[in-house]
């Protein structure tokens, strides 16, 4: 079963300039590894009350009723579809229908390729379902939708046994939770979970017959899903200092696998620089894996053409004096951040700098613009690279290093920074 992240689901054509749906997207895409308790406390902190309801109907059901959907996004839509009226008897939950449909349509499907001495790779969902509307939803809730994916299902757990009372009444199929003969908890199956012995890497033991959960535990995940929440928040909006005292300590839980993609940095660097750098080189720690052989090389990549501003400049200048040992994945063995930034990011964001600044000051001299980033650009590089010499980073010495470098100084000497900048260049040593 595919575990690998996969794209932000698609979502209507307003979740681009809504930031709500966006990190609900997000999330949709990148939970698929945490406990389902924990993305749906997520979800319902990234949405307000007001707007769940509606926010389901336009993003969770296309999701649920879509076969193209991967199966670890429809498990999760479905928890959260279920999680958002738990405490509440499954019967008059409003998705009810919705879940029972789609149990019936994909328990159809696996009972066909069973015939044809076929399985479905549904069946996992076809089991979420039955759980969730004979009313013991909340034994999904310690999984993650990728472990419920790939987990092989006991025999008496199969698609072919599993049933619900309500199939032998049709008039429940559209069932009224308000008449007075409604049972007063979801059907029970025919295949009571009691009968249930065989355990795979799931333990599949009604959660009433384990121990139960203790509050320490809760509260634990209510933090990580609040810290999940103001992960994303950050691309979007600067985090309070409280807000970053809750999210600091968990930066290595919520980034392995990380549910951030490589496109969110640039947004988080720009609101909360003081994040980036934790995080970042949490995730550059991420070994690579069967489904992401590169590891974090796609990071590396963003942040090689990251605009020159002063936080790219802050966070570069702490990754290049950071010595935690991470992967090479060109060798197998390990390399310092410091030196893999060296080698794999700092040549290439020089590079982009320079075009990015030759470009901003085209468009000045064109009246295009009418602020100041082409000097400040230029300041802030300028003194940037001084730094690096300081550092002994890079060589001015080595026409490798910082031959480039030297001509866009010599090109913008009439700037103090460059000026002061060439000469030290020009003299081959600092």
């Amino acid at each position: 079963m595919q575990t690998a992240a996969y794209p932000p689901p698609s979502l209507p054509s307003q979740a681009h300039s809504d930031p709500v749906r966006s990190s609900v997207g997000h999330l949709l895409a990148r939970a698929y590894a945490l406990p389902c308790s924990t993305a749906a406390q997520a979800f319902a902190q990234l949405v307000q009350s007001t707007a769940r309801f509606q926010l389901a109907l336009d993003a969770l059901l296309p999701l649920l009723d879509s076969s193209r959907s991967e199966l670890s996004q429809r498990i999760l839509v479905s928890y959260i579809l279920y999680s958002l009226y738990a405490p509440h008897p499954i019967a008059i939950n409003p998705f009810k229908s919705v879940l029972f449909e789609t149990f019936i349509k994909e328990r159809d499907d696996a009972l066909q390729l069973a015939k044809a001495n076929a399985a479905s790779q549904n069946e996992p969902l076809v089991w979420v379902l039955w759980k969730i509307l004979k009313g013991d939803g909340r034994d999904i809730g310690p999984y993650s939708p990728s472990t419920l994916a790939r987990s092989p299902l006991p025999p008496k757990l199969r698609a072919s046994n599993l049933f619900l009372d309500e199939e032998n009444q049709a008039e429940k199929a559209t069932f009224d939770p308000f008449r007075d003969d409604h049972p007063d908890r979801a059907a029970q199956s025919r295949t009571p979970s009691s009968d249930v012995d065989k355990r795979s890497s799931i333990d599949w033991t009604p959660l009433d017959h384990r121990n139960p959960a203790t509050s320490e535990a809760d509260e634990r995940m209510q933090i990580l899903s609040q810290g999940m929440s103001l992960l994303l928040a950050a691309r979007e909006r600067v985090l309070t200092l409280s807000e970053q005292r809750t999210l600091m300590p968990l930066i290595s839980q919520l980034t392995n696998p990380a549910i951030i993609t490589s496109l969110d940095l640039s947004p988080i660097i720009a609101h909360n620089s003081t994040l980036a750098h934790p995080l970042l080189a949490s995730i550059l720690t991420i070994p690579p894996s069967i489904e992401n052989p590169l590891g974090a090389t796609v990071y590396l990549d963003m942040l090689a053409d990251l605009p020159p501003t002063l936080p790219t400049f802050d966070l570069l200048g702490r990754l290049l004096r950071d010595a935690t040992p991470v992967a090479d994945y060109l060798t197998g063995g390990k390399v310092a951040i410091a030196d893999l930034v060296r080698t794999d990011v700092l040549g290439r964001f020089i590079q982009q700098s320079v075009r990015w600044l030759d470009h901003a000051g085209q468009e000045e001299r064109q009246g295009l613009v009418s602020d100041d980033r082409f000097a400040k650009g230029v300041q802030n590089l300028c003194r940037f690279y001084h730094s690096l010499l300081k550092l002994n980073i890079v060589d001015a010495a080595s026409d490798a290093d910082s031959a480039e470098m030297a001509h866009f100084a010599l090109r913008n000497a009439r700037f103090e920074e460059a000026n002061a900048l060439y000469r030290a260049l020009a003299a081959g040593k600092f």
